[in-house]
């Protein structure tokens, strides 16, 4: 659950402590059970068929499979959610790619690899990087024979800074994988968030290399399209120059293209929403022409980019509206907002950071991130993850209920305009 799917601040396992220390372990689990299985149901899979999908690229953490207070020891019951997952899928014919979001130790330095931090401890400590071919081993030992599973995305994003690391360990996960399944196809990211691939020689076998592609101008912090974002001019010229150089090793090697995220983030005011739109559509025109393949990003959330997203009328959007309202605010959702916040505050001190260290350039994205992702969201996003939590305080077991429930699609927004244009794109691949 990244913070801007639902709502809450900082990152997935600082969240569900602070729920936990309010409701209680007990009730605390039965209302993340019960979202989690409003959120992705029958339903859900029935819309996605209808649009003509064949396959759905499903993000895991891994704390559902173990526990950090017991490393390597699998948890059987944490696969009850991707077990259904698949199976509602398959039944209708629909294809999943199993996409480890979050590894042990955090793949990279945002919350979206469930961080508390800003360091990414995987590619520092072996012991997490035993941790996460354990669990590889258990999840291909688990699905090796089931046809609907596409196959396996070992890691999300993954963000090596020394950029030595990541490539023998790629070799290793592999050869792990490899010795339990031999058959499913791999999808390996490219480093730094998807977007190098000169990690890699030669190609492993039976392997996708998948690039993300997402358009600055599309983002939170986003400009006009076309338009100037952060200094620079972005168009369909300039959408098609990044793809091709964020896909040469794949078209390099002669291997299959597959775009494994991408997509822009919705405003509510439509003169933008329509430049958003027009960014998408240049976008799929690019992938149709490269003969590339495509997982939009995402599908369900409470209104930033989903294909569907939670009703301002349903009980969590009442509950938690203001609460995001606040968030966005102080730009503590590094996503979805401009990553400035309250200037007066995060103005000086990226001011004073350029002034002190001008020759300051640390990986990934700079100084300027750098200071963001330490100001807005953690020192910011943390304490708003104990005001979610507080939010829930005094709420009755049918409230808690009906807060979950919020996420069933009969109580959520199709974006039409949006589902208009991914069937469109679908449809024109399938012809040609």
């Amino acid at each position: 659950m990244e913070n801007f799917i639902t709502g809450y601040g900082a990152n997935e396992s600082l969240m569900r402590a602070e729920v936990v220390a309010v409701l209680g372990r007990e009730r605390a689990e039965a209302f993340f059970e019960r979202l989690l299985h409003a959120f992705f149901n029958a339903t859900d899979a029935d819309l996605l068929a209808s649009c003509g999908f064949n396959c759905v690229r499903i993000p895991l953490n891994y704390h559902h499979l173990e526990d950090d207070r017991h490393p390597f020891q699998v948890i059987e019951a944490g696969f009850s959610h991707l077990d259904r997952t698949i199976a509602l899928l398959a039944e209708r014919n629909i294809y999943s790619v199993i996409d480890l979001h979050a590894l042990p130790g955090a793949q990279n330095a945002h919350w979206h690899s469930d961080n508390a931090t800003h360091l990414a401890q995987l590619f520092a400590h072996p012991h997490f990087q035993d941790r996460a071919v354990n669990l590889w081993e258990a999840i291909a030992d688990r699905y090796k024979d089931e046809p609907f599973v596409a196959g396996y995305n070992p890691i999300n994003e993954p963000a090596d800074p020394g950029r030595e690391v990541i490539g023998p360990y790629y070799a290793r996960l592999v050869a792990a994988i490899r010795s339990v399944d031999p058959h499913h196809l791999l999808f390996l990211d490219g480093n730094t968030y998807s977007t190098e691939f000169d990690i890699f020689t030669e190609p492993f076998e039976n392997t996708v290399y998948a690039c993300h592609d997402y358009v600055p101008a599309g983002l939170g912090y986003g400009g006009p399209y076309p338009g100037v974002t952060r200094g620079l001019y972005h168009d369909a010229s300039s959408i098609e120059a990044k793809f091709l150089e964020r896909s040469e090793y794949a078209r390099r090697t002669n291997t299959p293209i597959w775009v494994g995220e991408f997509g822009p983030i919705y405003t509510g005011n439509p003169d933008i929403d329509a430049q958003r739109s027009q960014l998408l559509s240049d976008q799929l025109d690019c992938y149709r022409r490269h003969g590339a393949s495509w997982s939009l990003w995402t599908y369900k959330d409470i209104g930033t980019q989903g294909l569907a997203y939670v009703a301002p009328s349903t009980p969590y959007r009442q509950r938690f509206d203001s609460f995001v309202a606040k968030k966005k605010r102080l730009a503590a959702d590094s996503w979805g907002t401009d990553g400035v916040g309250p200037a007066e505050v995060t103005v000086p001190v990226q001011e004073l950071m350029a002034a002190e260290f001008p020759d300051f350039n640390p990986y990934p994205w700079g100084r300027a991130d750098w200071v963001r992702t330490l100001l807005n969201c953690i020192i910011f996003a943390q304490p708003l993850a104990s005001e979610y939590a507080a939010r829930l305080s005094g709420a009755t077991d049918d409230e808690l209920d009906a807060l979950a429930d919020s996420f069933l699609l009969e109580h959520c927004i199709v974006r039409e305009p949006l589902r208009g244009q991914l069937v469109a794109a679908i449809s024109q691949a399938s012809t040609e």
